[in-house]
């Protein structure tokens, strides 16, 4: 399900994760449970918490999204050129094309957001009378499974288009560097082995080589 987050804990992958626990949305190690979200509603912002647990959960390997702030990083992008599609082609005709003919919406990134949140919260409401982020962890997979394979219909936004969205930004804010708001304390890099924004590294790696220290970001030792 998740082949572009190889290189992230074995538990990415959703059968690997537990199931009948509720899922936590915040964990005391997560600046993100204090942040105040500039785009997205508490609720909203619940439902990252939860959803991101799901897709990239804690395991003996490494930190998961909540460690690394990952809803962070997704609240700050709303409110970026990104977040408002500033730099894309947001013109009609809209159609059902082949990916190599673009992004075919007229939404932008934090629209699909906000009504993905509400059309997936109502959803789980009708059918088991709570909204995603109150959900067992079972329960939430299933629905994050359904999303990802197009099998949920909604009214005003493409389910897949929302959870494709929902995936690659909580891979990117694991991964990112610090200074965007997510992989706190350049965790994911440490992880890795990766040195980050250092000028110069090629003298301290090779083949089955470790490199032996901490990762730089753009703005200084782990931002």
């Amino acid at each position: 399900m998740f082949k572009s987050a190889a290189l992230l804990p074995a538990a990415v992958t959703l059968t690997a994760c537990d199931s009948g626990q509720s899922s936590p949305t915040g964990t005391p190690d997560s600046a993100s449970r204090h942040y105040s979200p500039r785009y997205f509603s508490a609720a909203e912002f619940s439902f990252i918490h939860a959803a991101v647990a799901r897709l990239i959960p804690s395991d003996d390997t490494g930190p998961g999204a909540l460690e690394l702030d990952v809803p962070v990083f997704i609240d700050r992008q709303m409110e970026s050129e990104f977040g408002h599609a500033a730099r894309w082609y947001m013109q009609g005709p809209f159609t059902q094309a082949a990916p190599q003919f673009g992004y075919q919406s007229r939404l932008t990134p934090r629209e699909v957001y906000r009504l993905g949140i509400a059309e997936t919260d109502t959803l789980c409401a009708a059918r088991h009378g709570n909204n995603f982020a109150k959900l067992s962890n079972l329960d939430q997979d299933v629905v994050l499974h359904q999303l990802d394979r197009g099998e949920l219909e909604f009214i005003g936004v493409d389910a897949k288009t929302f959870f494709e969205f929902l995936r690659t930004n909580t891979i990117e804010g694991y991964l990112a560097d610090p200074v965007h708001g997510g992989n706190k304390h350049a965790g994911s890099w440490k992880m890795i082995g990766f040195p980050g924004a250092r000028a110069d590294y090629l003298d301290f790696v090779g083949q089955n080589r470790p490199y032996p220290y901490e990762p730089i970001g753009v703005m200084g030792k782990e931002n």
